[in-house]
């Protein structure tokens, strides 16, 4: 049975997830969660809702999934602690560090690779799975041909989205929000300039404008049938910023489609009714929602630039507007009622629908094709407008009763004892035949409770007691989490009970009390004696000097009109694989060889088409070109070069897209390996000291840091230019026109963007240029990456950065050296 994760920001989107029929639920603490926006729980709230949960047949994930740094890591393993003892299922972690400090002190605790970690092949789904990941989450980047390739292929569990809001980067490589704002998504605080407005530039030509960045919702209903056939473990609900209404909603929706692809022997009894989908839509949606990436055909709808909020269910166009009054008239194709909440397409705001009227008449509700009044809505309203309704009364309503409700019941086996001169007795038991719920079986399978009471029946003057008189009374639970599935009255003849229903119902309530009390005990798990490995942060080693310290430059583009021969002063280069399998530059590459130690650079994302690219050219790679090493850009690479490395001594190095924040990091990647590793282009400068004078030691890895260069921004699974998440034979292919593309905001500021046609990958560049000093740092390398930069300016920049210096200007930027993330 596949499980249904839903989104948990507060107790009454629990209650929501709970009662309306999630498998599990995931939801976030106050500290180190990837929704730090979120209500979220704190600790006493925390194991109130994994009690909530479990008890009701429930799991429990918690998100513990932001980068963490070296003065919090105590805090965040003292919450993961807490949580397991409080009794949570699983722990949803993005730091790798933090990840394997809870998989060698939890053994019994299931840790979940976040989205956060960009896994989006079987090589990472591998290595994580050698690692201890008992699930990984994989990026939403992938067609469900790809999700079937993994989930065959692999023993962890997989989990993927099936609904809710999408985002353009990859997750976990997205460094917009944070180098432009300073609100780190790493670390849950996302200010989401993908839903800004932009201009798409050729050169200096506007070709496109809106919100060009701000992606359609996931609506994955017609996938659930092929999911499951698939062999996915979980499908996950996004939405924990949203409310219990939408959180209800969708729970209940997607419940009710996954029984039926559960239940349906032929995929062509599994049919989507129309009306549920509006449902969806009525509760959130952006852009009439998509189906993502899922489909293996390109989806050229991913992107719905004109809005970047919730749409709705689209009403009609306005035909009248009195803006006096505030009057507009449509001609309706859903239905309204009093109380349902409506937007227009040019407005931010939302309007609740107060008056309804036909020809002056005062109305409740409308059906479809009526012609109606709604008032009163002042703002940017013009005739033609599209109106929507984001807000349904009537679904608002069956929400809310759920909610207030217990409609999720554990199934109890009952008897009852009443007989002459003995006190009045009952006995409960849980039955694994009543239930398929693995959840309830750990919490229940032991469930056997004996009750009596001090009350004594006596002999029946007028009527005596019937056994469906007690069954009744004794089987109003309507307010309890248990339910009687089959009640046996042992009864004597002629007994009658003093205060019968007071009587009755004392009891049921006194023995389900126990039962509860068992289940709480049952959540809980015994408290642990353990802290993180010693990690000796305090080390302190000889500084390198400028002079001391190597400079490696990379060379994301290669041009043909640039004479290479001509660089100077650094000692090694780092060249994208692509270009390795390119016959035009091969003689540049022979010139890099004979001047510098030449590494290549791995792409951050291999799916199939750079995974085959990679498998029939790299032996033949290695062999034409002296490869010092190679910059790994991916937990997958490592699965990937397994071979070549072990055949060949080449020397490995973390680029910064594996996010290393702290030094139990740092230490993770070098027993995978790795010989260097880069620091994050979000790093502070508290960050960067504390990483890099402690890697130095003995125990630790040289680090690398970026002094120069624009930072990538984004990697997306999306093309502006050709408006597709995979190229197709039809276009225009402006990738290939040599002209420079880019995407400028509202401060008239410009985004560099690349395209990678090999993969359909595009990256966005910061439009600043970061330049850091590196004199102060102890790292071993300074790094400086190269876009188009000339000849005569890469050996500008190369002297200043051994100068120990950086470049001043406008143009160029710290980062976030000075800032707090």
């Amino acid at each position: 049975m596949i499980d249904l994760l839903s989104p948990v920001g507060n107790f009454d989107c629990l209650k929501a997830a709970v009662q309306n029929g999630a498998n599990s639920v995931y939801f976030g603490a106050d500290l180190f969660s990837a929704r730090a926006y979120a209500s979220n729980f704190d600790l006493e709230e925390l194991e109130k809702a994994i009690i909530y949960a479990k008890t009701r047949g429930v799991k429990t994930n918690l998100t513990l999934n932001t980068l963490i740094k070296d003065d919090e890591f105590d805090d965040a393993f003292e919450l993961a602690k807490k949580a397991y003892e409080f009794g949570i299922d699983a722990i949803i972690v993005q730091d790798l560090g933090l990840a394997k400090q809870l998989i060698n002190h939890f053994p019994d605790l299931d840790i979940h690779a976040s989205t956060q970690m960009t896994v989006h092949n079987l090589q990472g789904v591998l290595k994580l799975q050698e690692l201890g990941f008992k699930r990984v989450v994989l990026s939403r980047e992938l067609s469900l041909q790809e999700i079937e390739y993994i989930c065959k292929n692999s023993d962890v569990e997989i989990e993927c989205f099936i609904h809710g809001a999408l985002c353009i980067s990859y997750s976990g490589q997205c460094l917009f929000s944070s180098m432009v704002g300073a609100r780190s998504g790493n670390r849950g605080k996302c200010a989401q300039p993908c839903r800004l407005p932009y201009q798409l530039m050729e050169n200096d030509i506007e070709i496109d404008k809106g919100h060009l960045l701000s992606t359609r919702d996931l609506c994955g209903l017609d996938y659930i049938p092929s999911l499951i056939n698939a062999g996915v473990t979980c499908l996950k609900i996004e939405g924990r910023m949203k409310n219990p209404e939408y959180v209800a909603t969708v729970t209940r929706i997607y419940r009710k489609y996954i029984d039926l692809a559960e239940k349906s022997f032929f995929q062509n009894d599994y049919k989507v009714d129309e009306s549920d989908r509006k449902i969806l839509l009525q509760a959130f949606n952006r852009g009439m929602s998509s189906t993502g990436h899922l489909s293996d055909e390109p989806n050229r709808n991913l992107i719905f630039k004109d809005k970047p909020n919730n749409m709705g269910l689209f009403l009609g166009k306005v035909q009248k507007y009195n803006k006096n009054k505030g009057y507009i008239t449509v001609k309706l194709q859903e239905p309204i009622e009093i109380g349902d909440t409506v937007s227009l397409e040019k407005e931010s705001g939302s309007y609740n629908i107060t008056e309804l009227m036909i020809k002056d008449k005062n109305i409740k509700d409308t059906k479809i094709g009526q012609t109606v009044t709604i008032g009163r809505m002042k703002g940017n309203i013009n005739l033609g407008d599209n109106i929507y309704k984001i807000s349904s009364k009537k679904l608002n309503s069956i929400a809310h009763e759920s909610i207030n409700g217990e409609h999720r019941k554990v199934p109890l086996n009952c008897a009852i004892s009443i007989k002459h001169n003995e006190p009045l007795k009952i006995r409960i038991k849980y039955d694994t035949n009543l239930s398929k719920s693995s959840s309830y079986l750990d919490i229940y399978s032991n469930l056997d409770i004996s009750y009596s009471s001090n009350v004594m029946p006596e002999i029946a003057q007028n009527r005596p007691l019937e056994k469906n008189t007690v069954i009744a009374q004794i089987n109003k639970t309507t307010d309890s989490i248990f339910e009687f599935a089959n009640i046996n009255v042992d009864l004597d003849s002629d007994i009658f009970l003093p205060k019968f229903s007071a009587t009755l119902n004392e009891l049921r309530r006194n023995v389900l009390n126990l039962a509860y009390d068992f289940a709480v005990s049952n959540v809980k798990r015994n408290s642990l004696d353990c802290s993180p490995d010693t990690i000796d942060s305090n080390c302190k080693v000889n500084g390198n000097t400028n002079s001391s310290k190597t400079i490696s430059v990379l060379l994301n583009i290669l041009n043909t009109d640039f004479d290479y021969s001509n660089l100077e002063g650094f000692d090694n280069v780092y060249i994208p694989l692509k270009y390795f399998t390119i016959k035009k530059y091969n003689e540049i590459l022979k010139v890099l060889e004979q001047k510098f130690n030449v590494y290549i650079y791995m792409p951050t994302i291999i799916k199939s088409n750079y995974r085959n690219l990679f498998f029939n050219n790299i032996e033949k790679t290695i062999s034409n070109y002296d490869i010092k090493g190679f910059v790994i850009s991916n937990i997958s690479n490592l699965k990937l070069l397994e071979n070549v490395l072990t055949c060949n001594d080449f020397e490995l190095i973390a680029n910064y897209t594996f996010n290393i924040f702290n030094l139990y990091s740092v230490n993770e990647l070098k027993n995978l390996g790795i010989n260097r590793f880069t620091v994050s282009p979000e790093s502070t400068k508290e960050i960067i000291d504390n990483l890099c004078n402690s890697s130095l030691c003995c125990n630790y890895l040289p680090s690398e840091l970026i002094v120069y260069g624009k930072t990538p921004l984004m990697n997306m699974n999306y093309c502006v230019l050709g408006k597709t998440n995979k190229c197709y034979p039809t276009c225009s292919s402006k990738c290939m026109s040599g002209n420079s593309y880019y995407l400028k905001d509202r401060l008239n500021m410009k985004f560099r963007i690349l395209f990678d046609n090999i993969q359909t990958v595009s990256t966005i560049y910061n439009c600043k240029t970061t330049s850091i000093s590196s004199d102060g740092f102890d790292i071993a390398c300074s790094r400086i990456d190269i876009l188009d930069e000339s000849i005569d300016e890469i050996n500008n920049i190369v002297n200043v950065v051994k100068s120990g210096s950086r470049l001043e200007g406008k143009e160029f930027t710290n980062g976030n050296l000075n800032r707090e993330i």
